[in-house]
């Protein structure tokens, strides 16, 4: 469904699943429509159920330009995406995660290695998305997880960017996220994957604490958080981030949205 070639919004529909209108694209992040009480698997034999109701299902979902999948793990891709998307969507995610999908039958998928870009094309307005670098888990556990990334994207008017945000995907801080800054440049908005996700003893998402060092390195004007309270994994719940935010007074505006509403994504 084409939006005004102005508007850039946020719809949150729970943990990382958001409906983003940018300008004349649709995207949906991370689908995950699991019910609450029903549970999502993780790997190796670890579940996690879900806490709360999703605000969006499959059926309020208008056409889609592309899905935005960081990784393939059951609290961003579940059975319910599998079931009920139609398999000519195209998916723009990592080279596992498509790998996996082609075998459940979607094979419009874009994989991107870390820094490779997309491009989605509207008239003379493209919407360019660059894979970042995540770390999904501390040394071994981190290899043993399922690769994810971060997503930058650029709405490019008549070759000019007007306007740059970064998803975080499931990654712990890291310095070197930085490089988003020397690589694409200043950010609009900031959408970091929170909660202080616990898997088998070990920290695999970024806390509070973390999430306010990813706002003091990037400095973006709007910081959206997301991922923080849907499932009993999470262990940082987003007053966290808030209070080590305002603590440190650290740049950029906090705009938290509740699952079902919809945000401006300007700054």
């Amino acid at each position: 469904m084409a939006g005004d070639e102005h508007d850039v919004t946020l719809t949150f529909g729970g943990n990382a699943t958001t409906l983003l209108r940018l300008g004349p694209f649709t995207l949906l992040t991370d689908p995950n429509f699991l019910h609450r009480g029903q549970r999502a698997y993780l790997g190796y034999g670890l579940f996690t159920k879900r806490l709360t109701e999703p605000a969006l299902q499959p059926t309020q979902l208008p056409a889609l330009d592309a899905v935005l999948l960081s990784h393939l793990h059951g609290d961003h891709w579940d059975a319910i995406a599998t079931r009920s998307l139609p398999k000519e969507t195209p998916v723009v995610t990592t080279p596992a995660a498509a790998r996996e999908l082609a075998q459940k039958g979607f094979h419009a998928t874009s994989d991107l290695t870390d820094w490779q870009t997309h491009e989605l094309v509207s008239g003379t307005t493209t919407l360019r998305i660059t894979s970042v670098p995540g770390v999904h888990g501390p040394g071994l556990l981190g290899r043993l997880l399922p690769p994810v990334m971060g997503s930058v994207l650029e709405l490019v008017q008549d070759g000019a960017v007007t306007w740059r945000g970064y998803i975080s995907g499931d990654t712990l801080f890291r310095r070197d996220i930085g490089e988003v800054l020397q690589r694409c440049g200043p950010l609009d908005v900031l959408v970091p994957h929170l909660g202080g996700t616990q898997a088998f003893g070990f920290t695999v998402t970024m806390d509070g604490r973390q999430g306010a060092d990813l706002v003091e390195l990037l400095s973006p004007s709007v910081v959206v958080p997301v991922h923080y309270d849907d499932y009993t994994v999470f262990r940082s719940p987003l007053g966290d981030f808030v209070a080590e935010v305002a603590a440190r007074r650290a740049p950029g505006e906090i705009r938290t949205v509740g699952r079902g509403q919809t945000i401006s994504l300007r700054a």
